[in-house]
Order: structure tokens, then C-alpha cells, then sequence
């Protein structure tokens, strides 16, 4: 017969459960309802200039984000710069890149005494990569350098997207702080908000925006001209330099002083023993800004440039054109393949032919690179010279009110941000007989599946159904074009014709 459990024991248990119960009690909800604040507070990096950041709830997507909340004393001066502070944050929700933490929402919330902008963002649960790096020395592991170019690739990509934005998105606070690793090896940028809302406030506003370089151990992944000459793209340069030699020696000792010395940076950089990684950081350190290479051009050198191979290339292919598939298409295909049969092959007169056969595809492989490519692990750099991306200067939605409790009123509709990865559609006659009832299945890049049903009209087209999907907030406007093409050749399949 089993002893009974001690009673000092259990009173533990009980505590740690009513602290847990205590942490998930919603404290707050947005004016939708959507987004439920907890009581646990996360530290996501340490967000400069962030009063406070809790834990909540997306309820629609059913996963957890962070609820961001900027405090600001003089009521008055606040009011008087809404307009300016609303369209630095219609920017920011319109910045979509894998490799960046995504803005989804943000409100004003304003009372008599107090105002606060709460914004709701993307929760990386794994942690900094600072944290990262210190429980890999801890283990006694060296850095791996297949993974240091991959994180390098996926920083530089981040930077080259919001270097190229028009106007240019300077981030000005990245350290490894500021940078996130989930536990695929995803690497995603926070705190890009930051400079465009500091830069854009009034001095009588700015009392709530901490720099980031306040903090000593942070210094010294500023460059010496910071704060001396005009913000440029150059920062964010010097900014990763440190950040990939950070990455490359695991971390840069400060030998008990508070803030990282010269002599630190030169031993660290002086440990690296192979001359182009060397030669890369070093030239991402320049003191001269002028000097330092564009975040597209640090794609390209070879330390981290390889020639794209036609598997990368067909991987994005076959996300991009994904929806037009099957959800099951690989695992079908790969069944009904020839193992012995050739996959490719390179002639090579006189000599005999190289060869690729199936056999030596593992489909598990494939999947799980499918998955890597799609989760923006591999970003694949462009060849041409112009790259992205104008950030338009959209009308702002009407901002949801502040209040405490979740308005009776529904908000206007959001728009779509997901894009779509796979559409199916199927028309059926109604019972009557006298119309064709609609059924699309929509897959969104995030996983989640919305099945939506439509009673067709004699009036009705493709494109103007894809608008009206578009319209209510069912599917992102990127989406319009092939979700037209596609339910114009679904009708032309059923019907024969457009209805």
C-alpha cells in the first residue's frame, strides 16, 4: 500500500496550479475580441521603449502572441500627434517578410488623464539568439557553420527587404537581443517598429521611447557614427557585423567589465580561422560607413553565395504555385514513381552521361525541405536589380476604440494578410434544380483551412466573387488574380461558360 503523498508536497503543487490559473485570467480584451491580454508578462527580446509586454490570446487562430503597450503621460500631446502615429503604424502592419515578427494589429486606447498604443505581434516562443548562443557554450559545443550562413542568409534577407522598401526602413536597434530563433532554425527579426516610431514623435512625445544602446552591454553593436550623422542603412550593417561575429564565436567576453571593450571585439574577431568569414565581418565593421557593403550585396559573397541549385528553385516554384495542387500531391507522385528511372542527367561527350535517379530522393526529405522553404529558412535572393517593395500609404481603418470590455459593435472588416496555398472548389446543382450551389476550400499558408459555400447567381463572375472574397477580409489581395483564374476555370469545367 502506497504512503500517503506529504502533505507540504501537495500544498507546492497547489500553489504552482493557482499560479498558473492566475497567469491565464484574462485581464483585458481589444475592442473585437479577438485578442485576449493575460496576466503573464514575456520578456520578447527587450523591446526598447515598451512599457509592457503580457502573453495572450489570438482566440481566431486559436495560438499565443504577444499584446505590446506604449504608456503615455501627457494626454493633450498625444492627441495632437494621433494622425502622424497612426500612419507610422498602418506602415508597419503592412510589413510581411518570413524573417521579420509580424505586426498584426494595433489600436489607441485614450482617457482623460493617460494615452496607450497597444500593438499585437507575433510570439516566438524559443527565445533570443543571445540566449541561443549562451546555452550553446555552456554545452560546450562550437558554433556549426552550415548554420551560421543560414542565419546570416535569413538576417541579410530580412534587412535587404525593409533596406529596399520606399522609403527605407532603418531598424536601428539589432542585437542579438533583437533576434529571434524558433526551434526549426526559423530566425526572425524583432523590434523593426521601433526607429520609424522614435524618429517620427515629437520631442514632447518621445519621454516613453528607450534606446536600445542605453544599455552598456549593448554598445557596442552600435557603429561610431551612430547619432552623429543622419540614420542610413549603414547602421543596421555594423549592427549585423557584430551580430555575426557574436554568432560565429558564440559570444564576445567582456571580462567583467559592463560593457564590451575594442580589445574584446579584435580577440574575437582575431579567433576566426576561416579568411572569408573573416574578411566578410571585417567589412561589415568598416568605420566609414561608405565603405560598408549593402545587405543585398552581402547575399552574394562568398562566404554565403552558393549558385542556386535547380532543387531550391523548383521548391519555390511549387510553393508558389502550390494552391493550384493537391494537398497530397508529393506523397501521390513520389508512389507512383520509377525508382530506378532517371531523374536528370548531364551529357558529357565522350564520356558516359551523370546521372540522378529517383532512388536516391528520399521523400521524407523532400517534405521536410518543402517545409523549410515554405517556413523562409531558405529565402531565395533574386538576381535582378530592383527587389521589393513601396509600402503604400493606404487609408487607415477606422482605429478600434479603447475600452476595457469588448464592444457590442463589430469592427470593420480586417483585411487578410495570409496568402493562400492551395484552392479547392466544387459546384453542385440545388435541390430545385435551378441554381448551382458553391463550395471553395481555401488552405492559408499558416495551415488553417476556411471552407466557404455560395449560392451562384446568373450574374455572377469570377473575378467579382474573388473581389467580394477579397472585400470581406477572406482572402489577402495578392490572392485576387488566382483566385479568379481558378473559379473561372472551375465554371468553364461544370458549366461550360462563366455564369
Amino acid at each position: 500500500m502506497a504512503a500517503p503523498e506529504p502533505a507540504p508536497r501537495r500544498g507546492r503543487e497547489r500553489e504552482r496550479e493557482d499560479e498558473s490559473e492566475d497567469e491565464s485570467d484574462i485581464l483585458e480584451e481589444s475592442p473585437c475580441g479577438r485578442w485576449q491580454k493575460r496576466r503573464e508578462q514575456v520578456n520578447q527580446g527587450n523591446m526598447p521603449g515598451v512599457q509592457s509586454t503580457f502573453l495572450a490570446m489570438d482566440t481566431e487562430e486559436g495560438v499565443e502572441v504577444v499584446w505590446n503597450e506604449l504608456h503615455f503621460a501627457d494626454r493633450k500631446a498625444f492627441a495632437a500627434h494621433e494622425e502622424k502615429i497612426q500612419t507610422m503604424f498602418e506602415q508597419l502592419v503592412l510589413v510581411d517578410h518570413p524573417n521579420i515578427v509580424k505586426l498584426h494589429k494595433y489600436w489607441l486606447d485614450a482617457s482623460d488623464a493617460w494615452a496607450r498604443v497597444i500593438f499585437i505581434t507575433e510570439y516566438v516562443s524559443s527565445g533570443s539568439l543571445k540566449q541561443f548562443l549562451k546555452k550553446t557554450k555552456k554545452n560546450h559545443k562550437a558554433m556549426n557553420a552550415r548554420a551560421w550562413k543560414r542565419w546570416c542568409t535569413q538576417i541579410l534577407s530580412a534587412l535587404s527587404f525593409l533596406h529596399a522598401c520606399s522609403p527605407p526602413i532603418i531598424h536601428g536597434n539589432l542585437t542579438s537581443d533583437t533576434i529571434f530563433i524558433q526551434h526549426n532554425g526559423l530566425i526572425k527579426i524583432g523590434s523593426v517598429w521601433h526607429r520609424i516610431f522614435s524618429n517620427a514623435l515629437p520631442d514632447d512625445l518621445r519621454s516613453p521611447i528607450r534606446a536600445e544602446r542605453e544599455e552598456l552591454r549593448n554598445l557596442h553593436f552600435f557603429p561610431p557614427e551612430y547619432g552623429e550623422v543622419a540614420d542610413g542603412t549603414a547602421v543596421d550593417i555594423f549592427s549585423f557585423g557584430m551580430c555575426a561575429l557574436e554568432m560565429a564565436v558564440l559570444e564576445i567576453q567582456a571580462n567583467g567589465d559592463t560593457r564590451v571593450t575594442e580589445e574584446a571585439i579584435t580577440r574575437a574577431r582575431h579567433s576566426l580561422s576561416d579568411p572569408n568569414m573573416r574578411e566578410f565581418i571585417l567589412s561589415c565593421l568598416a568605420r566609414d560607413p561608405a565603405h560598408r557593403p549593402s545587405a543585398h550585396n552581402l547575399l552574394f559573397h562568398r562566404v554565403l553565395f552558393e549558385v542556386h541549385s535547380l532543387k531550391l528553385l523548383a521548391a519555390h516554384c511549387f510553393i508558389q504555385h502550390q494552391y493550384l495542387m493537391p494537398e497530397n500531391v508529393v506523397e501521390e507522385k513520389t508512389k507512383a514513381v520509377d525508382l530506378h528511372a532517371v531523374l536528370a542527367e548531364i551529357p558529357r561527350p565522350p564520356w558516359p552521361p551523370l546521372q540522378w535517379r529517383y532512388s536516391e530522393v528520399s521523400c521524407l526529405e523532400l517534405d521536410k525541405f518543402l517545409e523549410d522553404v515554405r517556413n523562409g529558412i531558405y529565402p531565395l535572393m533574386n538576381f535582378a536589380a530592383a527587389r521589393p517593395l513601396g509600402l503604400p500609404r493606404v487609408l487607415a481603418p477606422p482605429p478600434e476604440e479603447a475600452q476595457k470590455a469588448k464592444t457590442p459593435t463589430p469592427e470593420p472588416f480586417d483585411s487578410e494578410t495570409r496568402k493562400v496555398v492551395q484552392m479547392q472548389c466544387n459546384l453542385e446543382r440545388s435541390e430545385d434544380k435551378a441554381r448551382w450551389h458553391l463550395t471553395l476550400l481555401l488552405v492559408l499558408e499558416d495551415r488553417l483551412h476556411r471552407q466557404l459555400t455560395y449560392d451562384l447567381l446568373p450574374t455572377d463572375s469570377a473575378q467579382d466573387l474573388a473581389a467580394e472574397l477579397v472585400h470581406y477580409g477572406f482572402v489577402h489581395e495578392d490572392d485576387r488574380t488566382k483566385l479568379a483564374a481558378f473559379l473561372e476555370s472551375t465554371f468553364l469545367k461544370y458549366l461550360g461558360a462563366q455564369p
